[in-house]
Formats: C-alpha cells, structure tokens, sequence
C-alpha cells in the first residue's frame, strides 16, 4: 500500500507539472531542492495518515466504542478491558485511550492514534469469545504498551525517513539517466523510471519498517510481561498459536497493529511481516529476566 501511495503521488505530481504547468516538481533540479521536495511531500502525506489513524480504524472496523455513559452495560470481558486501560493509563499519567469493540471472529486487538494522548484500543469479539479473563488483561497491558512507547509516532517517523530516501534516490538516479542521455519525450521516461525505482526502493525500504515493527512487538511483550508475568504471557501465546488458524485477510492493510497476525511458512513472507513468529515471541519470553 505504501508503494503505490508513492507512485499515486508521482503521477499526481507530473500530471500538475506538466499538464497544468504547476511547477512543483524535482525534475532537473538540484540535489538539495529534490532532498526538500521529497522531505516536505512525505512528512506531510506521513503526518496526515498518523492524525487520522483512528478516524480510519474505528470506520474500517466499525468500532463501538466504550464510554462512561454505556460501561454499566459491559460484560465481565469487556469490564477487563475497560478497567485495565483506565488503571494502566492513570498510573502512567496519560489521557485514557478512546476504548472500543469490534465485530470479528478473528481473535484480535490493536492501538493506534497520533500520540498516547489520544490513543484507540480496541479488541474483537473474536479475542473475548475465544480468551479467558487473564489472557485478555495481557493483551490489553500489550496495546498500552504500543500507547506508552510511542510506537504509533516512532513507526511514522521511520516511515517518513525511509519514504523520503525512496523518492530522493529513485529521482538522483532518474536525473543522473536524464544527464547520459537524450532520448525523445525524455519527461515521460524520466517519470517511468522514477516508478521503477521507486517500487524497487519501496521494497526494500519495507524490509526495514517491517523488522523494526517486529522489534516493537517484542518490546511489548517484554513490557506487559513486567505487568501480568511473563509466564501466563507464555501459556496465552501458546493459546493464541493454537487459534492463529482462526485469524482472517480483512483489512490486511490494518496487519501492523494487531497483536497477531496469519502468515506463509515461506522465508521471503517472514521479512516482509509486521509480526515476528509466536515461537520466536514465546523464547523471547523464556530469555527475558523480569
């Protein structure tokens, strides 16, 4: 998704330079003037999808969301979820995350918002059928543990840097091919190779945002281990491998917030994943000192 974001803008970008004469593009500039355009472009795109981050999940997911006036309403599973928010919140002194529910078999929860000021948890209906009580408080101490860590900030600016390097090289290269040759209609070359390189750099660039999004999983495994013990952590990730089957490909754009996500055997599949192996998470666990 992030890749053809990028190529969605390129195009947009060449069709305002140069069919309605805007002059808002890197072509033929300096080095100095492309590292600016392509900064400033994806800062903005960057910080424009973090600041409505929860808008888009709460209607992807068409989430119910928690408040003070329906929590005399909730089940025993729900109440879990509530209270540990609250007290997890109120002993690091941040504003209470919006809380919410959604519809899906999925056993699932995520955290998402532009700060840990204005955070969402959410868990499925799936993940409060198919866990027990203390199984969920983790997961829950898991997602706040993404909110107190910044994780939603951190993985945007990461994102930002390597956006910004992906579209700065693919155009050095472009300009550098521009300057060796003198092909007709160089500008529409010029734009098809950016594109090429641009998916090419994307897709290493994924390489890095998905292994540090594995790293930020570990940590909070590592941090809500400090909070409900590390060895109920590791019964409960037993349990989560043993319903991993259960996991479903809606809204797989979503993938990098979840506690858990289902994915292929296959070596190549596991770079490319925003969650490290359950077994991997489970030894992590076995080798932390709490």
């Amino acid at each position: 998704m992030n890749i053809a974001i990028i190529i969605v803008i390129t195009i947009v970008w060449f069709i305002l330079s140069n069919v309605f004469g805007i002059s808002l593009d890197a072509y033929g500039q300096s080095y100095l003037s492309i590292w600016i355009y392509a900064a400033i472009v994806w800062f903005s795109w960057s910080f424009i999808s973090l600041a409505s981050s929860k808008w888009m999940a709460k209607k992807a997911y068409k989430i119910t969301l928690i408040t003070e006036k329906n929590e005399w309403n909730l089940d025993e599973k729900e109440r879990i979820v509530y209270d540990t928010v609250i007290s997890l919140a109120r002993t690091h002194s941040i504003k209470t995350p919006e809380i919410g529910i959604y519809e899906n078999t999925d056993p699932n929860a995520f955290a998402t918002g532009p700060s840990k000021n204005k955070s969402l948890v959410a868990v499925s209906t799936g993940l409060l059928k198919a866990m027990d009580k203390w199984a969920i408080e983790w997961v829950v101490a898991h997602e706040m543990a993404h909110v107190l860590n910044w994780d939603m900030v951190t993985m945007t600016l990461l994102q930002w840097v390597l956006n910004t390097f992906v579209v700065f090289l693919s155009r050095i290269i472009a300009n550098v091919i521009d300057n060796q040759t003198d092909w007709k209609f160089w500008i529409l070359w010029y734009y098809a190779i950016s594109i090429v390189l641009q998916i090419v750099f994307g897709i290493l660039a994924s390489l890095i945002a998905m292994k540090f999004s594995r790293y930020r999983e570990f940590k909070a495994d590592a941090w809500s281990a400090r909070y409900v013990g590390k060895q109920k952590m590791i019964a409960w990730l037993e349990a989560l491998k043993r319903m991993q089957h259960i996991a479903t490909a809606d809204n797989w754009k979503f993938a990098s917030m979840k506690i858990s996500w289902r994915r292929g055997w296959f070596w190549f599949k596991k770079l490319f994943s925003s969650h490290p192996d359950l077994d991997d998470r489970i030894r992590a666990l076995e080798n932390l000192r709490v």
